[in-house]
This record gives C-alpha cells, structure tokens and sequence, in this order.
C-alpha cells in the first residue's frame, strides 16, 4: 500500500509538471522580430480594421488616447481594457517590438503571465509579421495617457490567469478556418485582423469558439440580444451590398448599421475598395454552419 501511496504521488506530481510545462506562457522568437522595421503609415490601416480604438479609447474621449476603461460585461465577470497609449508609466511606452509581438502572437504579457483571451489575440495570432510591425510602428506615434489601468472583476476561477493556459492549449491555432483559394486575401482580413470570427461565432463553456459554426451568430456576451450570423443561409445580400455596407454602413433595406458595428464601419470604410470586396466575396463563400 505504502509502495502504490509513493507511486501515486510521484505519478501526480509528474502530471502536474507537465500540465504546467504544456500552459505555460510562451514567447516570440526575439532574433526573428527584432529586426523587423514597421511603417506607420501603413500600420494606420491595420489600427482601423481591428477597431482598436473602440476598446481601448476611453468612451466618449478621444479615439487616438487608448486610456482604457471600457467594460466589458461576460459571463466570467466584467473585463475592463488597460491602457495601451504611448505612457510608460501606464501604458505599453517601455515595451518593445518583440513584447508586442508576444501579446497579440501569444497572449503573453510584458511580465510573463497569460492575457485572458477577452483580448482576442486568438485571432491576431494570424496576422504577419509586416502587419503587426506596422501597427506596432503606427501606435508609436499615438499619444500618451496616464490613466491608470483598472483590474479585471472576474469571478473563480476565471480570475486565475494560470488557467488561461489550459484554454490556449484548448483553443489557440494560428490555422484559418473559413474557405481559402480565391478569397484568401478576404479570409485573412476577416479571420486576422478584423477578429470577425470573435463576435459572430459561437462559444462553448469554456470561452472557445465553436468553429463548425463558423459566423453563425452568437449571444451577446452581455447577455442582451444576439449577434446575427452572417453565413449565405442566413445573409441573402449580394457581394455589392455587403461591400456597399462596409465603405457606407447602409443596409441594402435602407437600415443603418448600429452598436459595436459603428466601430467596424469606421475601420472598413477606410480600405480600399478591393479590400472591402475581398471581405464580401469570403463572406458570400462561407459554408453553412453544422
């Protein structure tokens, strides 16, 4: 008995090293984005499409001051976005190139933790390596905020961040999900930087996306309502009415879009028009949901 005791515990012991060892955060390859050089202006773009602003600005405050401070009500608790301007008191002013790339490639934090996955580095994880320099370039040159970050209101045990670990062993894959050949460049400005997928797509228990119901609609993380799917079962517009939607915000049935889609239409509107007519071709490609 004594000898089964022993083995036992040496056996969980084991385990749990090696659970540890496989949830641990990770990190970027620093030699292979050091080197990398960003351009600013060509970061402004990716900045919009991704809406960055409409998480991290303070609501109802300037939209190039990302102070932080908009709630984010779930299931889990209330997230509530950090700073990220230029503050190095604050905000990300002390990190470098290679600490950027490792929260939106890894969920990893400047200090080594995991980034709870309402961040939705799970999407930016496809984005390359000439986008993420460019924008990381482009947020340089946005101003600075003191405003100190507040703390995340999570209940147990979603407030552990050693958990997150298991949900990115779960969940984070950098393989794209929606159809590829012909409409690749849409698919990658969807399922990347435009983190669509996020919102359109239903979650398990967990927080993970259901991808054999890809855009198919989800609840709200409030709780109020429902984000519509946007599959061609359940979206009937024409590959001229979505992109029409995504340069003006206007509906083929005269509506205009409304809540977060606001924000998306402010970084759609800015692409160009191949862009945006990529997008609609995905949208139109998509499988109906299992």
């Amino acid at each position: 008995m004594k000898r089964l005791l022993i083995i036992f515990a040496f056996g969980t012991i084991a385990a749990l090293a090696a659970g540890l060892w496989i949830t641990r955060p990770l990190s970027v390859d620093v030699a292979q984005v050091a080197s990398l050089s960003g351009s600013a202006e060509d970061g402004e773009w990716v900045f919009h499409l991704g809406a960055c602003a409409s998480c991290h600005a303070t609501p109802g405050g300037d939209k190039t001051v990302l102070a932080g401070g908009r709630e984010f009500t779930t299931g889990f608790g209330t997230f509530v976005a950090p700073n990220i301007s230029s503050s190095r008191d604050h905000g990300i002013g002390t990190w470098s190139q290679a600490d950027f790339f490792n929260a939106l490639r890894q969920g990893t934090s400047l200090n080594g933790t995991h980034y709870f996955p309402a961040f939705p580095y799970a999407s930016y994880a496809r984005m390359s390596d000439t986008d993420i320099a460019n924008l990381w370039a482009y947020m340089a040159t946005l101003p600075a905020s003191d405003r100190p970050s507040e703390p995340h209101r999570l209940t147990f045990p979603f407030n552990l961040r050693a958990t997150v670990g298991v949900w990115k062993a779960l969940y984070l894959r950098t393989a794209f999900v929606g159809p590829g050949g012909d409409t690749e460049r849409g698919r990658y400005l969807v399922e990347a930087i435009g983190h669509c997928g996020e919102c359109h797509t239903p979650r398990t228990v967990l927080g993970g996306l259901q991808n054999n119901r890809w855009m198919a609609g989800a609840p709200d993380p409030s709780g109020k309502g429902k984000v519509p799917g946007i599959t061609p079962a359940q979206l009937d517009w024409s590959e001229a009415d979505i992109a029409y939607y995504l340069e003006t915000g206007f509906t083929p049935d005269f509506d205009s879009a409304g809540g977060g889609m606001v924000a998306v239409i402010e970084g759609t509107s800015l692409l160009a028009p191949e862009d945006r007519a990529a997008i609609a071709a995905y949208v139109k490609a998509l499988p109906p949901a299992q």
